[in-house]
């Protein structure tokens, strides 16, 4: 067992071993991946040719499904696995060949890994400890950091006396005491309750404008991406289906995948009407017979009988009771209420579309709209949009 004594947490002497200061500092841990791949012997490419800049301070979230090759980009960085191929760039310097502390990262597990016999303070000392830093030192650098996560009074507890969310900030702690280039998260707040979840995402991304160095932050949750990141990487199947701020990503997607999976919008497709002149707007007409206005893009042209697809958010929705007699009319579906889900600010409505085979459409209507012209499950309605809210996705 390692003992501690914890008598004493006075400043060091400047004859000291120096210590990295967990003052704020000037942004570090730029990235550049190029060409990055990581091929396994039984022919398995779970990250194929990866060209990614991250700029330095920034917050980045790899976000995307189980398998799509994320955690193995971040163990890559963190030299916990060799690529296959490709290079690793930190603050301009290629550090493949090099272990984390050479390359200036650390690592927070998923799991936290404390050591169940030692204090909080003894926990997050322990890095220091193990570089040969002398005992007065890393003690007073320990106490810092827990001061800056906010378990000062918890600092002589051991693990088992804590809270997930409280285990969470010693791992935080030890993993910035050092204060690393590059800190890299695997999925942190995955064993967390919502609240704590919600409170803990504030925290990292308030600590990483302190400390201003680089956050990578692996995760499956779309919204927990989009509200801590500067910059959100979607992956498909060990590539980058894009890169873009949490913004962008949310409204902006650029293909279906990306639209699918971050969700908030709908997608509909439709071949483009030949002979169809529409100043400024591309005319479709779906499979069930509606027409559709969907912005021209700086995409090439569609050709005449080819098929587009767009995406119109949720919450640009509007929803009505449908008369049979009628046409939906232009940039509009027709379908029966599946489904309502109050959310508070508004109400979930669900659609099952007229086409069978059609995925659902689903609009946020803000509440005192809603409720205002309330719809009943088993209605026949219909959703309409303005031809401004229509993002065209690439093929």
């Amino acid at each position: 067992m390692i003992i501690e004594d914890i008598s004493a947490h006075t400043p060091p002497t400047p004859a000291t071993t120096p210590v990295a200061s967990t003052h704020t500092t000037p942004a570090t841990g730029g990235i550049v991946l190029a060409g990055l791949t990581k091929r396994y012997a039984d022919g398995n490419i779970a990250v194929d040719s990866i060209d990614l800049r991250i700029e330095a301070g920034t917050y980045c979230c790899l976000l995307g499904p189980s398998g799509c090759g994320k955690t193995t980009m971040l163990r890559m960085i963190a030299a916990h696995e060799t690529p296959s191929e490709g290079a690793i760039l930190i603050d301009g310097a290629n550090v493949l060949g090099q272990s984390p502390r050479e390359r200036g990262t650390a690592m927070m597990f998923q799991n936290y890994a404390l050591f169940p016999h030692l204090t909080v303070r003894e926990n997050v000392a322990f890095s220091l400890r193990a570089r040969g830093v002398d005992k007065r030192t890393r003690l007073y650098e320990a106490d810092k950091v827990i001061e800056q996560v906010q378990l000062g009074a918890l600092a002589g507890r051991l693990p088992s006396q804590l809270s997930g969310g409280q285990q969470q900030r010693v791992a935080l702690a030890r993993a910035i005491i050092l204060k690393p280039k590059v800190l890299l998260l695997d999925e942190p707040l995955s064993a967390l309750d919502e609240f704590l979840r919600l409170q803990m995402r504030g925290e990292l991304r308030g600590m990483q404008r302190a400390l201003g160095i680089t956050f990578i932050h692996v995760t499956h949750t779309q919204l927990e991406a989009i509200a801590v990141a500067d910059q959100v990487v979607v992956m498909e199947k060990g590539r980058i289906a894009q890169s873009a701020s949490p913004r962008d990503i949310y409204a902006l997607p650029r293909t279906e995948y990306v639209a699918s999976f971050i969700g908030g919008q709908n997608v509909l497709r439709g071949e483009v009407i030949a002979g169809s002149e529409v100043p400024g707007a591309v005319a479709l007409r779906s499979p069930q017979g509606a027409t559709f206005l969907v912005p021209e893009s700086d995409a090439p042209p569609a050709a005449p009988g080819s098929t587009v697809a767009f995406a119109v958010r949720r919450d640009r929705l509007s929803v009505m009771p449908h008369s049979e007699a009628g046409s939906p009319g232009i940039n509009a579906v027709a379908g029966t209420v599946r489904e309502l889900e109050y959310q508070g600010i508004y109400m979930k409505v669900t659609l099952a579309l007229d086409e069978p085979g059609t995925p659902p459409c689903v609009a946020y209507v803000e509440e005192r709209a809603f409720f205002e012209q309330p719809v009943q499950v088993g209605q026949r309605v219909v959703c309409r949009w303005a031809t401004s809210e229509a993002h065209r996705l690439a093929a």
